[in-house]
């Protein structure tokens, strides 16, 4: 998820070197090298942003769902927390398939759409979508079927690149041999993606936000693009919200 090269690239009118693919065939693509992306700062923000987020829900002998679970860079820290049963889903049979070479007993299921009509109503206690919303074309109807699978009372989280940074151009993009690839996304604003929600009965708990500032300035260096971290400097560029469900949807 180079978005520091991709900026870099809009500001010195590259971004035509970059293939653009749709979600299904780039992360197939990506999966190889998905986890070998040292110094990758949407990644490294993310693992701070999630960590935060799920430290203060009780996963203990709860059923977890995780959407859009990729490799599983996450389910270390999700079983640490003792849940009885944590399950993957993932439109990307590449990504599944380096998961379950992590975690051999894992339960995934490959998805080809946002419907989940495989889950069982109210079966899940906490689910979990991260860096996936802004992939999602109709938001919405994800939305209504992620509500339909968690219990009332249950938990949901969300971390994703900031719609601000992506309407502006940044893109998700990767090295496949000698080219640049990018993957399509949508820009959801961070009020719609709140609205969808509690038009299905989730109350927001906390809400985050990381922005392009100090703390991350030497990410820019490593990568020469001083000028990009001033240029987008004070901007967000990723955000989280834990949610939580409260009644039925309207």
């Amino acid at each position: 998820m180079n978005m520091l090269t991709t900026i870099k690239g809009l500001l010195q009118n590259k971004t035509s070197s970059l293939t653009e693919k749709p979600v299904v065939e780039a992360y197939d693509a990506w999966s190889a090298s998905y986890d070998y992306q040292p110094g990758n700062l949407m990644l490294d923000l993310d693992e701070e942003l999630f960590a935060d987020l799920i430290k203060n829900i009780d996963l203990k002998n709860k059923r977890v769902a995780d959407i859009g679970c990729g490799t599983g860079r996450h389910w270390e820290k999700i079983y640490s927390l003792l849940p009885r049963l944590v399950m993957g889903f993932d439109v990307s049979e590449g990504m599944l398939k380096q998961l379950k070479q992590k975690f051999p007993l894992a339960l995934t299921q490959h998805i080809q759409d946002d419907h989940l009509t495989m889950a069982p109503n109210e079966f899940v206690d906490c689910l979990i979508t991260t860096l996936t919303i802004a992939h999602i074309k109709n938001i919405d109807e994800a939305i209504a079927a992620w509500s339909r699978v968690i219990k009332k009372g249950g938990d949901l989280i969300i971390t994703d690149f900031h719609p601000s940074i992506l309407a502006k151009g940044g893109k998700r993009s990767f090295k496949l041999g000698s080219k640049s690839v990018s993957v399509i996304n949508y820009v959801h604003s961070v009020k719609k993606v709140k609205k969808s929600f509690a038009k299905e009965g989730f109350t927001v708990i906390k809400e985050e936000e990381k922005f392009i500032d100090e703390d991350v300035k030497h990410y820019y260096e490593a990568q020469n693009a001083l000028p990009v971290y001033e240029r987008f400097k004070g901007m967000p560029v990723i955000y989280g919200l834990h949610l939580k469900k409260e009644h039925a949807a309207e």
